[in-house]
């Protein structure tokens, strides 16, 4: 019996959002946090892979994903956006790819590429919420609760967005 265990809280958030003041809602534990730049995680990709891992390894007691404002990209996302698409080499490039989004259903489940690279989260799992996904995940013990917080841009406070 563990006397002092402090309970693991695993985090999972977009490398353009800002933790906030996670620590002062989950006190006395240890926080594990995962950064990514894709805004949707698949069921079986790198993400859900390293979400796994560190489950098992770390023996995490409760998952917060961190979701981002909906309706709003960050300003780097589309400065980049807009490069690219003012860039000349990249024109065919961006062309032909943009065919393929259009007509390789289900392969490419967004209908451009700009759209795949802004990270649109409602085309990237059909509406399935990524903590949906890690919460109905087969290699994810059931005790596990899997939270959503919004963090607030004016004060920084994460609040649960969905349980």
């Amino acid at each position: 019996m563990q006397i002092n265990a402090k309970k693991k809280i695993l985090l999972v958030s977009g490398m353009e959002q800002e933790p906030g003041n996670i620590r002062e809602m989950v006190p006395d534990t240890d926080l594990i946090v995962i950064q990514s730049y894709g805004s949707s995680i698949s069921p079986f990709g790198d993400l859900m892979r390293d979400l796994i891992i560190a489950v098992y390894q770390e023996g995490v007691d409760e998952i917060f994903v961190v979701v981002a404002n909906k309706g709003r990209k960050g300003e780097s996302s589309v400065e980049m956006l807009k490069k690219l698409s003012e860039n000349k080499a990249l024109r065919d490039k961006i062309q032909t790819l943009d065919y393929l989004f259009k007509n390789c259903m289900p392969e490419f489940p967004e209908s451009s590429l700009m759209e795949w690279l802004a990270g649109d989260k409602e085309a990237g799992n059909g509406g399935q919420s990524n903590a949906d996904i890690i919460r109905n995940h087969p290699l994810i013990p059931s005790h596990i609760k899997v939270t959503e917080l919004m963090i607030n841009k004016n004060n920084k406070k994460a609040e649960a967005y969905r349980v």
